[in-house]
C-alpha cells in the first residue's frame, strides 16, 4: 500500500512553485534537435568511437552515449580528450549519458555505493562536455518503492551533487519496472525533490508500457524535459507482454507520435528527440548506418507532417 498520503500529496504539489516541472502550456512553435541513442546500435557490438562515427554518417546533430561503453573505451587506454575532440569534429552534441547507478534503493550501503558510482560517471561525462545523466530505478526494478516523499529526498540529494558537478541527473521511467514506472511516479518524485533543476527523461515506448496516458504530457513544462526518446511499437504483443525488442521505427506502429510531438511543441519543449530502439530483426538485416539513417528519416517525417 502506498505511503504517499493526502498530506504528502499536498506537500509535494505545493513545491510546484519552486521547480519548473509543471506549468501552463505555451503554444509557440519550437525546433527540435535530432539525436541518436547509442543503445540502438548495441546489437552491432560497436565500440564508442564507431557509434560516434555512425551517428555522424547518418547526419545526427546529437548522441546519447552509454556509460558502460565509455568505461570500456577508457579501460582499453582510450583518451577522453581525444573522444571529446571526435565528438566536436563530427558536429555531435553529447546530449545525455545513459547510466544505471543505484541511487533510489532502500539499502543504505547499496545507495551510497550507487552515488559514488554516479560521481565517477559524472566526472567522466562532464569531461566529454555532457551535462546530463540518466537516473533510473536501477536496483529497485523488482520491488515497488512508492514513498514519494522519501524518494524525493533521495532525488534531491543526487540533484545537489549533480549541480555541484555540473551534470544534472534526469529521472527516467521504465514501463517494465515496479519503481519509477509511470509518468505520475516521476512527477511525484521530481516535485517532492523541491529542486529547480529536477528534470524528466521520457520515452514513448516506456510511457505506453507502464500505462501512462499520453495526455499527461500536457501538464508538463517543456523546460523540465531535455531529451525525449522516440520510437514506436506494434499492437501485438499486447502492452502487458511487449518488450524492448519489439520497438519499431517511428510511424511503423500504433504510437500516437504526431499527437506527442504536437504536445511537446505546445508545452515549450525545445530539446532533443532521440531515436532509441532494440529491434533484433533490424540488426540482422541492415547496417548500423542504415538503421540510424532510417530512424532519423522517420523522426523527421513525424515532425514535419
Amino acid at each position: 500500500m502506498s505511503t504517499f498520503t493526502r498530506r504528502s500529496f499536498l506537500l509535494t504539489t505545493s513545491l510546484v512553485a519552486v521547480t519548473p516541472l509543471l506549468a501552463t502550456p505555451v503554444t509557440s512553435e519550437t525546433t527540435f534537435r535530432f539525436c541518436l541513442n547509442a543503445g540502438t546500435l548495441r546489437g552491432f557490438n560497436l565500440d564508442v568511437v564507431e557509434e560516434i562515427n555512425v551517428a555522424a554518417k547518418a547526419s545526427y546533430t546529437g548522441i546519447e552515449l552509454w556509460v558502460d561503453r565509455l568505461n570500456d573505451y577508457v579501460k582499453r587506454g582510450g583518451s577522453l580528450t581525444d573522444l571529446k575532440k571526435r565528438l566536436g569534429d563530427n558536429g555531435l552534441n553529447f546530449e545525455n549519458a545513459m547510466a544505471f547507478f543505484a541511487w533510489v534503493v532502500n539499502d543504505d550501503a547499496k545507495r551510497n555505493n550507487g552515488i559514488e558510482q554516479m560521481k565517477r560517471e559524472m566526472t567522466m561525462v562532464r569531461e566529454l562536455g555532457c551535462t546530463r545523466i540518466a537516473a533510473t530505478a536501477s536496483g529497485a526494478t523488482n520491488e515497488r518503492l512508492d514513498n514519494f516523499t522519501v524518494l524525493g529526498e533521495r532525488y534531491r540529494t543526487i540533484l545537489q551533487i549533480g549541480e555541484s558537478m555540473e551534470v544534472i541527473p534526469q529521472l527516467e521511467i521504465w514501463g517494465g519496472s515496479k519503481t519509477l514506472t509511470t509518468l505520475s511516479d516521476a512527477v511525484a518524485i521530481a516535485t517532492a525533490a523541491g529542486h529547480p533543476q529536477a528534470a524528466l527523461l521520457l520515452d514513448a515506448y516506456h510511457l505506453y508500457k507502464g500505462g501512462s496516458p499520453f495526455d499527461g504530457l500536457r501538464l508538463l513544462n517543456g523546460k523540465a524535459l531535455n531529451v525525449f526518446h522516440v520510437n514506436d511499437y506494434p499492437s501485438n504483443p499486447p502492452r502487458e507482454t511487449i518488450q524492448d525488442k519489439h520497438r519499431v521505427y517511428p510511424g511503423d506502429g500504433i504510437c500516437p507520435l504526431k499527437k506527442i510531438i504536437k504536445t511537446l511543441n505546445e508545452i515549450g519543449f525545445t530539446g532533443a528527440l532521440s531515436f532509441e530502439i532494440f529491434n533484433e530483426e533490424y540488426i540482422a538485416n541492415d547496417t548500423p548506418v542504415g538503421v540510424a539513417t532510417k530512424g532519423l528519416e522517420a523522426m523527421k517525417k513525424i515532425v514535419q507532417t
